[in-house]
């Protein structure tokens, strides 16, 4: 049975699971939710009918806004291009590398499905609950970098086992 986590944000509880097909993103998941890396840090982008994009440590400060979305840790993971962007998916965020290789700690929920992405990110998860979560973070307003105005934040991610 995959390994569920629960997400608490500023708007409410996403819950996912992670699949085990992707053994390096699941395990580099797990590794930074064991050392709260995710707790304060913002959806820093936000596009309704696309996407939410979290995980940047630089997040956490509003001086460094212009630069959220640029932060995390130097590795990178492996891709493991195996499932479709489909509503409710998370999936791993990345620079242009052509080993489409993952951030280290970035990742995006798919807010509709997204074919367009397929074969190009690495998805590793699916929402269980909190779709309604979801779809709350993806309407609220938006800068022209489609970084919230009023920060929306995860405030820690708990294994459910």
């Amino acid at each position: 049975m995959p390994e569920t986590f629960l997400i608490e944000t500023t708007l409410g509880n996403i819950t996912v699971s992670l699949f085990d097909d992707t053994p390096l993103h699941r395990d580099n998941f797990k590794k930074l939710v064991a050392e709260n890396y995710y707790d304060g840090i913002r959806f820093h982008r936000v596009i309704e009918d696309f996407m939410i994009q979290t995980g940047d440590p630089l997040s956490r400060h509003d001086e460094k806004r212009m630069l959220h979305g640029t932060g995390g840790p130097s590795h990178r993971i492996p891709a493991e291009i195996r499932h479709a962007n489909k509503k409710g998916t998370l999936a791993a965020a990345r620079d242009n590398n052509p080993e489409k290789a993952s951030s280290g700690s970035q990742f995006y929920i798919n807010h509709t499905d997204n074919a367009f992405l397929d074969g190009q990110y690495t998805v590793f998860g699916i929402v269980e609950s909190g779709l309604d979560v979801v779809d709350a973070i993806a309407v609220v307003e938006t800068d022209f970098n489609d970084n919230p105005l009023q920060p929306v934040t995860i405030k820690t991610i708990t294994s459910t086992v």
